[in-house]
């Protein structure tokens, strides 16, 4: 049995989704992202105290960029999927 050429494969691959099939995609990271974004950092405020006065090297400024880094990422691959 012979197998296709890659070039076939990949061209097979790169076919189009359709619009509501990335519009849904794109909401649901993009939504994602705000849900982690807003929880993220009313869960910081209530324990900011709690985190500041623990022993740690991680201090509140660390948790809260990686709450940003994880929702900016969020958001852009909603952007992503959106566009490509």
């Amino acid at each position: 049995m012979e197998l296709p050429p890659l070039s076939n494969i990949l061209e097979e691959d790169r076919k189009e989704d359709c619009n509501s099939c990335r519009a849904i995609g794109s909401a649901a990271f993009i939504g994602l992202g705000a849900y982690t974004f807003v929880s993220g950092r009313a869960q910081l405020r209530e324990r900011e105290k709690t985190i500041s006065q623990a022993a740690t090297r991680w201090g509140i400024g660390a948790r809260r960029m990686g709450i940003y880094g994880i929702a900016a990422s969020m958001v852009g691959l909603g952007v992503y999927r959106a566009v490509m």
